[in-house]
């Protein structure tokens, strides 16, 4: 049976969720994903109660990620026991063996600098769901509005990644020609503060998504 001529959909997630009702927000507008940082130094850090909180006013079928970083393997353990987690997220310098250690796919967060080979670095993480390529900051592990050359991306790599790193309404369509990503993870581009997300700002980022990925991607 010969198949309809499909369009690519780019998939979305809006991470740093700190409050039920912009989680909510963020699925029904067409996030596919939402992030919660388990990560103390970050402002976005949600506690175990608001992370339930989060996941319990969820409509159906929205995938909730948890992000860490080179957290103690222990407490690791102790949230995915109280919290419903669909998908790691690791930032820091976790090992392979660490982040396939506890029953969950994960995403593995790579910050892109000089000197890094990104194909190898991702090769090293062969068995992760995906890939996420973020901007280098040396006092920071995500979130920071930054962005980096998307050019310097690998071929072999941009169409199976995740892009993050000072994304926003404005800049997402030059993204999505740069780099045609699988996915894109948004954070402090569609927040009103650090934590508080915007209606607005997430409509018009989803919105261009959509326009990219129904009108203006070259079939």
């Amino acid at each position: 049976m010969k198949m309809p001529n499909m369009k690519r959909r780019t998939r979305v997630k809006i991470c740093g969720l700190t409050r039920p009702d912009d989680a909510v927000a963020a699925v029904r507008l067409g996030a596919d994903a939402i992030g919660l940082v388990f990560y103390p130094p970050s402002p976005r850090q949600v506690s175990v109660a608001a992370a339930r909180a989060i996941v319990n006013a969820l409509p159906p079928f929205a995938t909730v990620v948890g992000l860490f970083v080179d957290e103690e393997a222990g407490r690791l353990r102790e949230i995915l026991d109280q919290v419903r987690i669909d998908l790691l997220q690791f930032h820091g310098d976790e090992d392979p063996g660490y982040c396939a250690a506890f029953g969950k796919p994960y995403i593995k967060a790579l910050r892109v600098r000089p000197g890094l080979d990104l194909t190898a670095a991702a090769a090293a993480y062969r068995n992760a769901a995906g890939i996420l390529l973020d901007a280098w900051d040396p006092g920071a592990r995500g979130g920071t509005g930054q962005r980096f050359d998307w050019r310097t991306i690998p071929a072999e790599l941009a169409g199976a990644s995740i892009l993050a790193g000072g994304l926003d309404p404005d800049n997402v369509s030059e993204a999505l020609r740069t780099v045609r990503p699988y996915a894109l993870d948004v954070s402090s581009g569609v927040e009103s503060a650090k934590g508080i997300k915007d209606i607005g700002k997430m409509a018009a980022f989803l919105e261009a998504v959509q326009r990219f990925d129904y009108h203006d991607h070259a079939d």
